[in-house]
């Protein structure tokens, strides 16, 4: 059967495949579409095994809030130059969509989701991805906060290397103020990386640890004995004031401490607000980069 443009025009459309690969699907299946597009699809699978083992720790932070309700994601890929590519950048945004509406409860779940427009699920459409975009993609985690009474804010930094959610809990929800101070906030954890919300988060081995290596300072320096522990009260809460958020220092106004902007706020409208959770995502974070020299690599596929 002879194998028309149009019929690969349409096998492209529907799969996302090149154009050569495309035709040689069809001229395999002799014209038949729904087996040029199975055909493809297996070769997907088989392509997106062999990449499947190398590292991913490129590609964007995702997220979308809504009222009461946002999320975060983090798809990774193995170059930077894949967070520019579009069909990238919509399989991302996509699955933030997704994990909007559909509320998952884990990876697996989100997985079986149907990816919005594509008949398949989000696990299929990953594979579809790494089949067209020529690089191993891995859907690494997403997080989902809920308030049943108040504003959740997102903040993505830079193209997508940075999130941030904030919740902030309060009777006053439809006040923009909130909204407003939701995404500062947001902005300032950003910037600022607290790892805690308030001390009582702050595991006791590690504030333990701290104290000691304040003891240690102290004595080796000569401090006298029966000072030392005034010290390391002192220290000790200077280090809350640096990894705690609420007791950090506000960005936007380093005289006032965090607590001390939300507190503000609920008094300028009248109403008690909270700020109950965050959350941070760091592209790559905790993954291992590759070490490749690129331009050996790009050097040797020319020779």
């Amino acid at each position: 059967m002879k194998i028309t443009a149009s019929m690969v025009s349409e096998l492209r459309t529907k799969t996302g495949a090149g154009m050569m690969d495309c035709k040689k699907a069809l001229a395999e299946a002799d014209g038949n579409m729904e087996e040029a597009v199975d055909i493809l699809r297996k070769k997907g699978l088989s392509a997106a095994a062999k990449k499947a083992d190398r590292a991913a720790a490129e590609g964007l932070v995702a997220g979308v809030a809504e009222g009461r309700c946002g999320v975060l994601v983090e798809v990774n890929a193995e170059t930077d130059f894949v967070a520019k590519n579009a069909n990238f950048q919509a399989f991302t945004n996509g699955v933030a969509a997704v994990v909007l509406s559909s509320r998952p409860a884990d990876l697996d779940a989100l997985k079986a989701q149907p990816f919005p427009g594509t008949g398949r699920t989000i696990a299929e459409e990953q594979t579809h991805q790494v089949a067209t975009i020529g690089e191993n993609i891995n859907l690494r985690r997403f997080v989902c906060f809920e308030t049943s009474q108040g504003v959740v804010s997102c903040y993505i930094h830079g193209v997508g290397k940075i999130g941030v959610l904030v919740e902030l809990e309060t009777s006053a929800e439809n006040d923009d103020r909130v909204a407003n101070l939701g995404r500062n906030l947001a902005m300032h954890i950003a910037a600022a990386n607290p790892p805690y919300l308030c001390r009582e988060d702050v595991p006791a081995e590690v504030v333990e640890k701290e104290k000691e290596i304040m003891r240690v300072k102290a004595i080796d320096s000569g401090k006298p004995e029966n000072i030392v522990e005034k010290i390391i009260t002192g220290q000790i809460n200077k280090y809350f004031g640096e990894v705690c958020l609420l007791e950090q220092a506000y960005v936007i106004d380093p005289d006032l401490t965090v607590t001390k902007v939300v507190s503000n706020l609920g008094k300028e409208i009248g109403a008690d607000v909270r700020l109950t959770r965050f959350a941070r995502f760091q592209l790559g974070e905790g993954v291992e980069k590759r070490s490749d020299d690129f331009a050996a690599e790009v050097a040797s596929m020319t020779k």
